[in-house]
């Protein structure tokens, strides 16, 4: 079955690197959602003839290695010309998003493979808008907080327990509730992965040191270990089958992860997760949303309007966003169930 691949911001390097990352896939299937026209053109100046026009609303009658392109928008000259936010290039995005996420949802697709979005430019076009991650929840039906953003790399494998938030409003977001979603995803998701070691998760404290004991915050005592506790009285940790050490210092449990000494951390807000992800990982980690009904992988970078308009597009982080989508389907695929479908 098909990947839906929304290719984000029109003016960014998404329809690019997307036309490229495609062609290393003559196996696969895919349907790329933005303006069909200008997706085209880039194919035919890539040398390819296997992309043609789909229905986005229709089924995806395609053959292997063949692209479909699902016209959702029109790109103007003085959006992509912009190389930054614009009200067009925001509405643009988000009804590419749409129509992918709804071909996911009725079936004529396997997994969702995002381009990069600018949260400035939805904005810009009028909508309330703080992420890719938050949106699909609330496609599916659930509460933001249901899901997990992780980023999945092959140095690092962190999964955080807020995403999109002021840092002075996360502190009050670290719920126990959160924090046990948080671990019990990351340990669902990395037998998912393949070589993954044994479950071994840290999770990282909020504060410096941890809290030192109490002397720079409480949310470790009185938050963070307590969730702690209830997860290990939760599979697949009651059982043995995987296990938590925390809180921990934030930079401890980086370092520790990032030498194989366990397999993943669950870390507190957006920064310590992904700074650490994109300084060890970055190209190679994939960004994935676990707890949606259907499989979203996506690239671990922005819209990088200069290297869109230096023409210097790189395709390795939807080359890598692809493949984790192929890798977390083949078990649906084979019939052995999504259980804790990402």
């Amino acid at each position: 079955m098909t990947l839906a691949l929304p290719v984000g911001d029109p003016a960014g390097v998404g329809p690019a690197v997307s036309i490229e990352a495609v062609l290393d896939f003559a196996d696969e299937r895919f349907v790329l959602f933005g303006d069909a026209l200008r997706l085209e053109s880039l194919a035919r100046s890539a040398g390819s003839s296997r992309f043609r026009r789909v229905d986005p609303e229709g089924a995806f009658e395609l053959a292997a290695g063949e692209v479909g392109l699902a016209h959702v928008a029109r790109w103007d000259d003085e959006t992509l010309a912009a190389r930054a936010p614009t009200a067009p290039g925001g509405r643009a995005q988000l009804s590419a998003l749409d129509a992918a996420t709804a071909a996911v949802l009725r079936g004529e697709a396997r997994a969702l493979v995002t381009g990069p979005v600018s949260k400035e430019a939805i904005a810009l076009s009028g909508t309330s808008f703080t992420g890719q991650t938050e949106w699909l929840a609330a496609a599916a039906g659930l509460a933001a907080d249901a899901v997990t953003m992780m980023f999945l790399g092959p140095r690092l494998r962190v999964a955080l327990v807020t995403t999109h938030l002021a840092v002075r409003d996360a502190p009050a977001a670290i719920r126990p509730e959160r924090v046990v979603r948080a671990c019990l995803h990351l340990a669902e998701a990395l037998p998912r992965l393949g070589g993954a070691g044994r479950g071994q998760l840290l999770v990282s404290g909020l504060n410096p040191h941890a809290g030192e004991g109490g002397l720079f915050g409480d949310e470790e005592r009185t938050v963070i270990a307590p969730a702690i506790d209830r997860a290990r009285r939760m599979e697949p940790f009651f059982s043995g089958a995987a296990s938590l050490e925390g809180p921990v210092p934030a930079e401890a449990a980086l370092r520790r992860a990032a030498a194989g000494e366990v397999d993943g951390v669950v870390a507190m807000m957006h920064d310590q997760a992904t700074i650490a992800s994109k300084l060890l990982d970055f190209g190679e980690a994939v960004n994935v949303t676990w707890g949606l009904p259907f499989v979203r992988a996506s690239v671990d970078h922005g819209v990088a309007y200069d290297a869109a308009a230096r023409g210097a597009a790189d395709p390795s982080g939807m080359r890598a966003a692809i493949d984790m989508a192929r890798r977390l389907t083949v078990p649906a695929a084979a019939g052995e169930g999504a259980g804790g479908s990402p």
